[in-house]
């Protein structure tokens, strides 16, 4: 093709008849076959298989249209580029069932052929229940796999983008062609790795799999509220804004604009159907997403604040803001993020200029003071000496950027305002250490629909060494973690005990610190960076079965670090009891796509398009079991050779073995001879024999 008009195109023309189609990729094409039909695959071509730097494509070549055959593995899960993950395990048969539908709709263009490539027999047993792994892609997208067994196979694909007045990409229908145009393209494969509008990227998700709600954060402060629909509906999406700064002075947003809804109705295909959107402003990146599809309500929390949002009556129950005056940075957004570098170097400057000056000072009357510094290294000296073990901390400053950073939500039924009874309420965790703690007064369920939710401060707990909670987990009277919402109600899970004493467990990157409910006072606490200087990175909780009998297990809480290290604490105790290396320390985007299930497995991102799967029970395994039958050759039988009953297995040892070593020896003879580089490099050893001896050859030549 003319390299200056198609030069960053990647096709394959298949011409038959008058028919003539250019099959347009968008990755560059690393090889290509035909499969034909018949015995011995002489026949008619079937299809055609493409393998491009990006996925694998199989076209239909007998199907009018030549359409694409689904692929039943080696899905490229980065078709957009993946932002973030959500599993969800054990799903009801009836929300299974519902999602597989809803996807077979939207594979109407692919081909009705079974996949041309056969071989191998799966030896795995069915997975004992039915997972699901939800990813959220920079498009908008959020995609949903069956995560039941090996391989990562696609239900079902949400699009956001529809919800929104977003910018149009110019390069979207470049690759289709118009009407008439030579060659005529058709753009084939699944990987698209241009977005229409940075925006759209989801950050985070949370999805009940007991009532079919789901909601998805973006980029810039959306939070949409989806239920689950079997048909199709036009419809138009309820937009609410929530101020999280709650009118204060003196901030001016520099980053990025917020994404406009549509004001006519949209046609929403069946499955998951957006009904609101919640917009925060500022509209910076949702940190944090927390739903009680039980209560009817959805928490969120950005850089500047957190929220709790009544998607039942359609209003907001609580707005906070945790802004600190001296986080510019939260309000510049990624854009400015140059000035900030710039304002950083200045600052740092400044603080050299002044140690300087500092030091000239004190070099002038320094008698009394180097005294005290050695009484303060002898004092420091005998600390360290009574604990070795630990390490020295530095002391966070209470003006580093983005301490109002929300970094983790929980909901909780629990006792927070006295012993006696247990009322609903929200936990927050901020970047800065704090968490904030609200009781929720929601109606009973005859009234659910007319009165109006509230919300009330109860308690508030300052981290001394102000490291960012990244996780909060209340534990009941037996020390178990509250169940999920509407777990209960489906006899799924216990009813937590209400007549002991709850704790809250407060997870910092630095150090899980045990309170009591509800004076909020210090139980007990297990310290890690000041240990082994690593910090936790990710955190969830497991239920760990045992593989000898059904009925025990034990739950724990499980953590990933900085240093690629996956832990597992007891509960309540939170004492350590294993420790595994798993992802490599300098993998920081390994780390941070990690997402646990609530079996002990987790899935990271070990490159942009592979997820790595991981087990730390010995119940839940999940791993390949597969036969593949290599083709035998042809063995040939004298028949001349008399047939003896009595033949020693010595005798056919021995021929076996020899047969198959003549058979090795023809296979090596035969590569040594098509090999290129094995002949060169037998000609080069041959050329260096005749010229070892140069003295020999010249006398040889003059006589």
């Amino acid at each position: 093709m003319p390299r200056a008009s198609y030069g960053d195109r990647h096709c394959i023309t298949v011409i038959y008849s008058k028919t003539q189609v250019a099959f347009d990729f968008t990755s560059r094409i690393i090889d290509f076959f035909v499969t034909r039909d018949g015995p011995q695959h002489t026949g008619e071509p079937s299809a055609l298989v493409v393998l491009v730097e990006e996925e694998l494509v199989v076209i239909d070549l007998q199907t009018e249209g030549w359409p694409v055959i689904q692929t039943p593995y080696l899905v490229p899960l980065h078709s957009s580029a993946i932002t973030c993950s959500h599993h969800v395990s054990a799903i009801p048969l009836k929300l299974w069932e519902r999602i597989i539908a809803a996807g077979v709709v939207q594979n109407t263009q692919y081909s009705k052929k079974p996949w041309p490539i056969t071989g191998g027999q799966n030896l795995a047993p069915d997975p004992p229940q039915r997972d699901l792994l939800l990813t959220g892609h920079e498009d908008g997208t959020v995609r949903f796999w069956d995560a039941s067994g090996v391989c990562l196979y696609p239900l079902y694909k949400l699009s956001t983008a529809a919800v929104f007045n977003a910018d149009a990409d110019l390069n979207d229908n470049m690759s289709q062609g118009a009407e008439g145009e030579w060659p005529p393209f058709r753009k084939v494969g699944c990987f698209d790795p241009y977005s229409d509008d940075p925006r759209l990227g989801i950050q985070k998700i949370h999805l009940c799999k007991y009532s079919g709600y789901l909601t998805v954060a973006g980029t810039a402060g959306q939070i949409l509220m989806l239920e689950l629909n079997d048909e199709a509906a036009e419809q138009t999406v309820e937009a609410k804004i929530v101020d999280l700064l709650q009118g204060q002075e003196g901030f001016r947003w520099k980053g990025h604009t917020q994404l406009d809804v549509r004001e006519e109705p949209v046609l929403f295909p069946p499955g998951f159907q957006p009904f609101t959107v919640v917009q925060c402003q500022p509209p910076a990146v949702v940190t944090a997403l927390s739903l009680h599809s039980e209560w009817k309500l959805v928490a969120f929390g950005t850089s500047h604040g957190f929220g709790v949002y009544d998607y039942l009556q359609k209003n907001n129950v609580l707005v906070k803001c945790t802004l600190n005056p001296s986080d510019q940075l939260a309000m510049e957004g990624p854009l400015s993020r140059v000035k900030s570098i710039k304002k950083s170097l200045r600052q740092s400057f400044r603080r050299i200029r002044r140690s300087r000056v500092s030091l000239r000072k004190h070099h002038i009357s320094n008698t009394n003071k180097i005294q005290e510094a050695n009484a303060r290294l002898e004092a420091e000296q005998a600390e360290m000496e009574m604990a070795p073990v630990q390490r020295k901390i530095e002391a966070r400053s209470s003006d580093d950027s983005f301490t109002g950073l929300v970094r983790t939500l929980y909901f909780a039924d629990t006792f927070l305002s006295d012993s006696s009874h247990n009322t609903p309420s929200l936990w927050a965790g901020t970047n800065g250490g704090t968490v904030f703690a609200y009781i929720l007064y929601i109606p009973p369920v005859e009234h659910r629909a007319d009165e109006a939710l509230t919300a009330q401060p109860a308690k508030e707990i300052q981290l001394m060494h102000r490291a960012p909670v990244v996780g909060i987990v209340v534990l009941d009277g037996h020390g178990a973690p509250l169940p999920e919402p509407l777990e209960t109600a489906h006899d799924l899970a216990r009813s937590p005990d209400l007549l002991g004493s709850h704790h809250v467990l407060v997870i910092s990157e630095e150090q899980f610190k045990v309170f009591t409910l509800p004076k909020l006072s210090s139980k007990m606490k297990l310290k890690l960076t000041a240990v082994d200087g690593s910090r936790v990175r990710r955190v969830g909780v497991a239920w760990f079965g045992s593989s000898r009998t059904e009925d025990y297990g034990e739950s724990g809480l499980v953590f990933l670090t900085n240093q690629g290290d996956v832990h597992v604490l007891s509960l309540p105790h939170i004492k350590m009891q294993i420790r595994h290396p798993c992802i490599r320390r300098e993998d920081v985007s390994g780390i941070a796509s990690c997402v646990f299930t609530k079996q002990g497995q987790g899935f990271y991102l070990m490159s942009p398009s592979e997820f790595e799967r991981f087990s730390l029970s010995t119940r839940y395994l999940v791993e390949p079991r597969c036969l593949v039958e290599a083709p035998l050759p042809p063995v040939f039988s004298n028949q001349h050779q008399p047939k003896l009953e009595g033949a020693s297995s010595a005798l056919r040892c021995t021929q076996d073995t020899e047969d198959a070593e003549s058979a090795a020896r023809r296979v090596m003879e035969h590569a040594l001879l098509n090999d290129e580089k094995v002949l060169l490099e037998i000609q080069k050893s041959l050329e260096g024999d005749q010229t070892a001896f140069p003295g020999n050859n010249v006398k040889n030549a003059v006589v």
